[in-house]
């Protein structure tokens, strides 16, 4: 064994080392950089617009806390709308949740003995719920707000919460100031045999990443819009809050439509008009699935990151046992960078003397 052979080797060994140390250290600091890996996303997402209102003539500065301020005005209206109108929804759900009992025993239980045999029969007494609602209500508005306080008082939850809110815009102002600075000082540290190479990895993972998070966006803007519309001509109860859920969810692969389907059955349901609001449902929802599938998504965010569904469910799984809620929200955008890093090694693979060895 040469000596150029032996160094080719350790220098190797020391690279796979340096890459499971970096793994162990993710594994291990999860939840601390969730914030940080959030702020790197949103950052990613409006350097574009920083760098147009800087091109304006607009200093730096201002526009990152124009943008900022713009996110945050966002956000503000999103919470206003939406807190108001899902405390009403909770509030009639629970008043409603009597007459429902009532008519799975008149209504759902016979039909389901006449067609299928099946003997469904709900044992709590309809009036005895709404009675016991009427003079606890209150009750138990405080017996959950003393719920949330006990967890609140444990600090890892409400500690990881207040980080998350504190320090992602923290890091995002800074990301955003110093965007092109950073680029520049990674890529002068990248080894100059590598350097070539690099870059043009950068710019597939950059493209990748460009057309899935900007056209995502865009797919989630206009599903909010059409599960409101749709479900508010259906005739379907709190239609804006349902559609704006199901919209902003859909970034949330599987779950998000799970989540707004849900809703808005139940929803559907106890609104005790027979059969025809869960019948609009299933249509507005089996609309939006197509909608969503075979036009939106391919055209707007295209076929790029190439992700099989058993992928999607494991990225899902393993960026939230890694970095909780966030994580979740984080794992397709990392899965696709990692995708464009993996074809790359690929083709290194099957270009090499091992593979081509017989």
């Amino acid at each position: 064994m040469t000596a150029d052979h032996l160094q080719t080797k350790l220098q190797s060994a020391l690279w796979v080392g340096f890459g499971l140390a970096v793994v162990w250290l993710l594994a291990t600091l999860g939840p601390i950089l969730a914030p940080f890996l959030l702020a790197g996303i949103l950052a990613y997402i409006c350097n574009p617009l920083v760098q147009r209102l800087c091109a304006k003539g607009l200093p730096p500065l201002a526009a990152v806390l124009l943008v900022m301020a713009a996110g945050l005005a966002l956000v503000v209206v999103l919470v206003l709308t939406l807190t108001p109108l899902i405390r009403e929804e909770t509030r009639q759900l629970v008043e409603r949740l009597p007459d429902l009992l009532g008519l799975i025993n008149d209504q759902i239980a016979p039909w389901l003995k006449e067609k299928f045999g099946l003997r469904l029969k709900v044992a709590i007494n309809p009036a005895t719920v709404r009675q016991f609602i009427s003079e606890h209500w209150i009750g138990v508005q405080g017996l959950l707000g003393q719920l949330l306080d006990s967890a609140a008082s444990g600090g890892q939850v409400l500690l990881q919460i207040v980080a998350t809110l504190l320090l992602t815009p923290v890091a995002l102002f800074y990301l955003l100031r110093d965007w092109n600075g950073l680029l520049a000082r990674i890529e002068h540290i990248i080894p100059r045999r590598w350097h070539a190479q690099s870059v043009t990895l950068a710019k597939e993972v950059d493209a990748v990443l460009a057309e899935f998070l900007r056209g995502q966006l865009l797919v989630m803007a206009l599903l909010a819009v059409y599960y409101s519309a749709a479900l508010a001509i259906a005739g379907s109860d709190f239609a804006l809050p349902l559609g704006l859920i199901t919209g902003l969810l859909i970034f949330i692969p599987y779950l998000g439509f799970a989540t707004g389907f849900v809703l808005a059955l139940v929803v559907a349901l106890l609104q005790f008009a027979g059969w025809e609001p869960i019948i609009a449902v299933l249509v507005v929802f089996g609309i939006g699935q197509v909608l969503e599938s075979f036009i939106l998504t391919p055209y707007l965010v295209g076929d790029r990151i190439g992700l099989h569904p058993l992928a999607v469910i494991f990225a899902l799984l393993a960026f939230g046992q890694l970095f909780g809620f966030f994580g979740v929200l984080l794992a397709l955008p990392a899965s696709a960078a990692l995708l464009v890093g993996l074809r790359s090694l690929r083709g290194v693979y099957l270009a090499s003397r091992f593979y081509t060895e017989t």
